[in-house]
């Protein structure tokens, strides 16, 4: 029967190798220092014109957080020729989609046009960088907006706070302690040329990486590049120069309270390193294993088996600095958040003193050339993935190459990154607990 099981992974496993295609692509800088990736894909009529910049929440002042978040929105306000709240009618109306996003290490934008208006999009993001108009009624109406984004996504969802706790108490240096939407206290406090100041100084060419992916011609693409982004000027150079925490030593026992939450949750913490690291990638695959669907140990056992667990589940949170490596539970009826804990733990001495068994690791090895599978299946994905691979990892061709390395990820090596970094005594236990209603 195992022979048969095994017989069966290699097919699967070869089947994917032979599935994934390699995503071609060619990149240059242009005299500005603005980084150029251009992938052809002529399978469908379609093109994603997408620039990222390197500028997240970890750039901000610790006294003006939300910046970043804030200019995901602010950038859509207009330009110089594209009137104030017109953005969004040219794309629809030309057939597009349009989108943004910001972490704390980037922030990204794209749209997604019929391959007939690539210049389009090219012209429309280089509006972005060289003519953004940053006025008081631009910055009065996004204000309002992230209000309002943060009220719903954050403040009245239900265990929408825990990350800023976790990072609150997992941080004391590094402005990862801080969330990316940041505080709106700050975000009142800031003057107009504070945000004007932050815009020259990030939204440069040199901070940036521009995709376009999919059905194009390669030389008139390249020529509408280089007359669209070639005049823009090269901004000062962006020194990072960001505190490093000291190492955890100890347990910090934490406490954070939801009023909109009924059932307690429990989250323990450790630090680990950044993405860029193969430690990140091996802890990717520990987090698959303790969580990925109803098979998985911590569901199995917490969830199906022992009914002590409504949910449970854990997460790599990996990034560019660090990584914040978190285990969660909800527990069932009068279950304490004790004793959660300490079931959730035996999971985690089990992976440091026994290696997985052969068939969990090829279940995992499936797992992840599935998602490498996957990832490539689209323009839009591709051309995400191309920027953040140029940007925060320096190798663009990890969207080729990735897989090699969770290919070559041993059970011993499971093992051994398990006893590294999630260690009993040095973490963040954190109980998130409904808040108590007080009388008036």
């Amino acid at each position: 029967m195992k022979k048969r099981f095994f017989s069966l992974a290699s097919l699967v496993l070869a089947t994917f190798a032979l599935t994934a295609q390699e995503v071609k692509f060619e990149e240059y800088d242009l005299d500005n220092g603005m980084h150029v990736i251009l992938h052809q894909d002529n399978s469908a009529p379609v093109v994603t014109t997408s620039v990222m910049y390197h500028v997240g929440a970890k750039d901000e002042n610790p006294e003006r957080t939300g910046f970043a978040h804030f200019f995901e929105h602010l950038l859509f306000e207009g330009t110089e020729n594209i009137p104030r709240g017109e953005w969004f009618t040219i794309v629809t109306s030309n057939g597009g989609s349009n989108n943004a996003n910001t972490t704390d290490d980037r922030t990204y934008y794209y749209e997604v046009f019929p391959s007939n208006n690539v210049e389009l999009g090219l012209w429309m993001e280089s509006e972005r960088l060289l003519h953004p108009i940053i006025n008081k009624i631009g910055v009065d109406t996004q204000n309002e907006v992230v209000k309002e984004e943060k009220r719903l996504r954050v403040d009245n969802s239900p265990y929408g706070r825990f990350l800023e706790y976790v990072k609150k108490n997992m941080f004391k240096k590094h402005p990862y302690r801080w969330t990316t939407i940041g505080s709106m206290d700050h975000l009142d406090a800031a003057t107009l040329e504070e945000f004007q100041a932050f815009n020259k100084k990030f939204y440069v060419p040199n901070n940036a990486v521009l995709v376009v992916a999919g059905d194009i011609d390669v030389p008139s693409v390249k020529k509408m590049v280089e007359d669209y982004f070639g005049p823009i000027p090269r901004g000062k150079d962006i020194v990072r120069d960001l505190p490093k925490e000291d190492p955890l030593t100890e347990v910090i026992n934490a406490k954070a309270y939801d009023p909109n939450i009924q059932i307690p949750a429990v989250m323990t913490a450790f630090r680990t390193p950044s993405f860029k690291e193969r430690d990140a990638y091996v802890l990717d695959m520990i987090s698959n294993y303790l969580s990925t669907g109803k098979s998985s140990k911590l569901y199995k056992k917490l969830v199906d088996e022992k009914k002590m667990a409504l949910q449970a589940g854990a997460i790599n949170l990996s990034q560019e600095d660090y990584g914040t490596y978190i285990i969660f539970g909800l527990p069932l009826g009068e279950i304490s958040l004790d004793d959660l804990v300490k079931e959730i733990d035996e999971e985690i001495v089990k992976l440091q003193s026994e290696l997985i068994s052969e068939r969990d690791y090829e279940k995992l090895q499936n797992r992840f050339e599935s998602q490498f599978v996957n990832s490539n299946s689209s323009i839009e994905g591709i051309a995400n993935s191309l920027a953040r691979y140029h940007m925060l990892y320096e190798d663009t061709n990890l969207i080729n190459n990735e897989i090699d390395i969770y290919r070559s990820i041993t059970r011993e090596e499971i093992q051994e990154v398990a006893k590294k970094y999630l260690t009993l005594d040095k973490r963040l236990i954190l109980e998130y607990l409904p808040e108590e209603k007080t009388e008036n």
